[in-house]
């Protein structure tokens, strides 16, 4: 799950349209999902490129400077399409959003492990996604906060609704949903569960 551009951080990897190097930000995007950061190593991923190490090492200078491209391309395929090319949705408009990104996840189980395997193991001071993953929640709580409170202001949300209560326990559900799913994608329907929440936040909280 990501934010819209505006509650992103400043990208720190200058984008680059060269081949090799957006193959190598999808080999490493598989296989971090599949084996984290620690058990993935650089020469793994420029083997699966078509690399040498070197080569690698050209693009990126360093493995956690691969896992930034990585989370940072991850982040801007997902705020793009949150935002739907016109500003981040604000009010219910960013539940239907995450409604719709939480749909579009469940194609995609390898950036799902990606997420889970990761924020799992950034709450590590030393990891190097530590910073991205706090930047990630903040983000994200800033966003779903400013929907919440435009949703009040515009009449859509009732005025007593708790705005920190809605954001921590949206961002748990979707979190949780997620670890289920990669754990039995047959019997939990993502899609299905986070509508029902937001189901229950509407029944309880629209105007």
């Amino acid at each position: 799950m990501s934010v819209p551009p505006r509650y992103r951080a400043k990208s720190r990897v200058d984008a680059s349209g060269e081949e090799s190097r957006a193959k190598a930000v999808a080999v490493a995007t598989e296989l971090f999902a599949l084996t984290g950061f620690k058990g993935t190593s650089v020469a793994a991923v420029a083997a699966k490129t078509g690399l040498s190490q070197s080569g690698l090492l050209h693009h990126f200078p360093s493995k956690a400077a691969l896992l930034t491209a990585v989370l940072e391309e991850r982040d801007r395929q997902d705020g793009e399409f949150l935002a739907g090319g016109s500003g981040p949705p604000l009010g219910w408009a960013a539940f239907d959003a995450l409604a719709a990104l939480v749909a579009r996840n469940s194609t995609r189980p390898h950036l799902v492990g990606l997420f889970v395997r990761l924020a799992a193991e950034a709450t590590e001071l030393a990891h190097p996604a530590h910073t991205w993953v706090r930047e990630h929640y903040s983000g994200l709580q800033r966003w779903l906060g400013d929907a919440v409170r435009s949703g009040q202001e515009r009449g859509e949300i009732a005025a007593d609704a708790p705005v920190g209560s809605i954001v921590r326990t949206t961002i748990a559900v979707i979190d949780g949903l997620q670890q289920q799913w990669l754990l039995q994608p047959d019997e939990v329907s993502m899609t299905a569960e986070f509508e029902a929440f937001a189901g229950i936040l509407r029944a309880r909280w629209a105007l």
